[in-house]
């Protein structure tokens, strides 16, 4: 058999939403008022969805699993996937939940969202075919606060793909509840990966300095990668050095909705 058809890639398991993105305002909405917005358009969103499609553009075997509503906006997203190469194949397309949905309202300097969780919050960790083990090589899980099915089974979830020999990475995502529960930190033990951007990392450790902050993360084998917007990313290196990476020179960024995790 041909070696790209036995190449093993990546499982992501976690959420599709749709993302409705109302671009350029001008004054930003507040209770009893109406205020216009300069474009609007319709994407794939979800952090985790997002991920596989970047992953995806650059070559690399991605399987995907999750559950969307058998709605027009669930097919929406798993046409935007499908149409990358992702593998759907068991992806649950379930009656009964409504497909989630996030709202953003965005300027060239910011964003806002609101979103309303639905199938996000669906997915379970035993929902998690183990089979799917057997054919990837790393496992990443996104949103790990909003997937509030998810959540409760996710380092069980990782330490089965570990023992069956996958690397694992997680990227946290933000807590709308901003209780940062220490869940998250013992989760850890069983992550080799980790991706949060600077207002997660002082979230979650109460530091404000990133380097202090991923210092006291970083522990045993998970390796701690901070996202820090136009400062680049940061990492502390296996003989404790810093490793600083900058961001692109020359890019003019024009909306920050998909800003977060990995872009397609």
């Amino acid at each position: 058999m041909p070696a790209a058809e036995t190449a093993k890639g990546v499982l992501v398991a976690g959420e599709i939403n749709v993302d409705l993105i109302c671009q350029g305002y001008h004054a930003f909405p507040t209770p009893g008022r109406e205020v216009l917005v300069d474009d609007f358009k319709m994407v794939l969103g979800s952090a985790s969805a997002i991920c596989a499609m970047g992953l995806a553009r650059l070559g690399t075997p991605v399987t995907f699993f999750g559950k969307v509503g058998d709605d027009p906006t669930g097919h929406f997203c798993l046409d935007a996937m499908r149409a990358r190469g992702i593998d759907l194949s068991l992806v649950v397309a379930d009656p009964d939940v409504t497909t989630g949905v996030t709202v953003a309202i965005t300027s060239p300097a910011d964003r806002a969202l609101v979103s309303y969780l639905g199938s996000i919050a669906a997915l379970r960790a035993e929902d998690v075919p183990r089979e799917l083990f057997r054919s990837a090589r790393h496992l990443h899980v996104s949103s790990y606060y909003l997937q509030e099915g998810l959540r409760p089974g996710v380092a069980g979830l990782f330490r089965e793909a570990r023992a069956a020999g996958l690397t694992t990475s997680l990227d946290p995502g933000f807590d709308p509840s901003e209780t940062w529960g220490p869940d998250l930190v013992e989760t850890l033990a069983h992550v080799d990966v980790f991706f949060p951007n600077e207002v997660e990392l002082a979230a979650l450790t109460r530091i404000e300095d990133p380097e202090k902050a991923v210092r006291a993360l970083q522990k045993g084998k998970t390796k701690v990668i901070a996202k820090l917007g136009a400062r680049g990313a940061m990492a502390i290196g296996d003989g404790g050095e810093v490793v600083r990476v900058p961001a692109p020179s020359g890019v003019t960024v024009t909306d920050k909705s998909s800003a977060g995790s990995f872009t397609p």
